[in-house]
């Protein structure tokens, strides 16, 4: 308990240095998607240094016995997918952002009221997770595609909120709509960074694990993309 208590003031130290930093870089998108890229990092490194929690990432096959496998129809030319990920951690958060090109997520509103870092999230392109309704997914879905046409990836929790270790919960129907929509592949990714990171609670050393899953096409359903996403996840 003792590294997990030094590890959190260390980390709210860490926090609260950057954020100036994060402030005045507020006049550039671009500057601060790379900050908070950079903050990212430094998290995943104080928790290796302090925590003890390594991580590794775990990517479907690309061949096999020196064989190149069947090309897999759901990957588009482009390389576009829809990242559905399992979310235990803020872990796997920092993890993705450092390891997926030019990401961006649909987050919760509360977010975005943080001091200068909802500001950064904002200003570096996040998405707000509106009331529901026909109107507000028609936005959303046309926010979405504007940002994967100008190079971007979108990465969605599609439970919602983060889930303990052994938790299995229901996805969000957004996820659906989005990748029919847009008719942009799934890739569902697990991970058992709830197994080191909890949500609340001591931390342990060790390596999480993140997987990605086989694409899945647009025309999956919540069944068979909770079923991928929880393969491998603790």
């Amino acid at each position: 308990m003792f590294r997990t208590v030094i590890f959190k003031i260390i980390l709210g130290i860490y926090f609260i240095i950057w954020a100036p930093i994060l402030l005045v870089a507020l006049i550039s998108r671009r500057a601060t998607l790379r900050l908070i890229i950079a903050d990212a990092r430094g998290v995943l490194y104080l928790a290796r240094i302090i925590g003890g929690i390594k991580y590794k990432i775990f990517y479907p096959p690309t061949e096999e016995n020196g064989i190149p496998v069947q090309p897999n129809d759901n990957v588009r030319l482009d390389g576009k997918s829809i990242i559905a990920s399992k979310h235990m951690s803020i872990m796997e958060v920092a993890i993705l952002t450092t390891n997926i090109q030019n990401p961006f997520f649909i987050v919760k509103r509360e977010l975005l009221w943080i001091p200068i870092y909802g500001w950064s999230f904002w200003r570096m392109g996040q998405l707000v997770d509106r009331a529901r309704g026909t109107t507000n997914m028609n936005k959303l879905a046309t926010a979405v595609a504007t940002r994967i046409m100008n190079g971007q990836t979108l990465i969605i929790f599609p439970e919602g909120t983060r889930v303990k270790p052994g938790h299995r919960i229901p996805l969000k129907r957004g996820l659906l709509f989005l990748a029919q929509r847009l008719k942009l592949p799934i890739t569902p990714v697990g991970t058992d960074t709830g197994l080191y990171w909890p949500k609340r609670g001591k931390m342990h050393p060790g390596t999480a694990k993140v997987y990605f899953e086989e694409t899945l096409p647009s025309t999956a359903t919540l069944e068979e993309i909770h079923s991928a996403i929880n393969r491998h996840s603790a």
